[in-house]
């Protein structure tokens, strides 16, 4: 989910400053250890990115804090998928650095409707107070971004997608980088080659679908 720009390795191939990606090239890339991202939000072009090291948050290592559970027990957050996916994508895209151009969020939108980008989205007091979105290929989820409103909605996103992964066998959560945030949520780095092995098993296994 985290970007870090240091990391990346460019493949030097654009989208031509065309406004949505292939989608069938879009999942290929994702299922070989390849993503897309933009320099920023303002430019049409996207870069494939092969890193050499990857985030991954392991499903049995996320442990919420106990101030996140007082704050679920006392908030009674509704957690919904895909009720408002391009809200979320519009979230996390409303910062002034930004990896999502119109590009991206056009594609995100039509993996949406094709069933393959999703949206984790947060209630409270019926209203969307954060999420995060990610796509989901198999028993692989490749977290992208995620925001928060109010205090903790983006750690009771996730929170909770990790739960239903875990319940439905998923067997990985990429992040593709590691930040501060996502290392006190548990995520850890590995190497591409390392990553590509878990890869491989995941988008190979069939698991229960976690969006319903």
């Amino acid at each position: 989910m985290a970007r870090e720009k240091r990391r990346m390795k460019n493949h030097g191939i654009k989208a031509n400053s065309i406004k949505t990606l292939n989608l069938e090239t879009i999942l290929k890339a994702y299922s070989n250890g390849i993503f897309p991202m933009a320099e920023t939000k303002f430019e049409d072009d996207v870069f494939w990115i092969e890193p050499k090291f990857r985030g991954i948050i392991p499903l049995d290592a996320f442990r919420a804090s106990k101030s996140l559970k007082r704050h679920i027990q006392k908030r009674k957050p509704i957690i919904k998928f895909n009720k408002n996916f391009e809200t979320i994508v519009k979230g996390c895209s409303n910062r002034k650095e930004t990896w999502i151009n119109s590009t991206l969020y056009n594609t995100y939108s039509l993996l949406n409707k094709a069933g393959y980008a999703q949206s984790v989205e947060v209630y409270e007091n019926n209203k969307l107070t954060g999420g995060l979105f990610g796509i989901n290929i198999n028993g692989a989820f490749f977290g992208e971004s995620m925001y928060s409103i109010s205090p903790n909605a983006s750690k009771i996103a996730l929170n909770f997608l990790i739960e239903r992964l875990s319940k439905c066998h998923y067997t990985l959560f990429d992040t593709q980088f590691i930040s501060k945030h996502l290392m006190s949520l548990g995520a850890i780095e590995i190497t591409q080659e390392s990553y590509l092995k878990l890869l491989d098993k995941a988008i190979n296994k069939k698991v229960d679908y976690a969006f319903y």
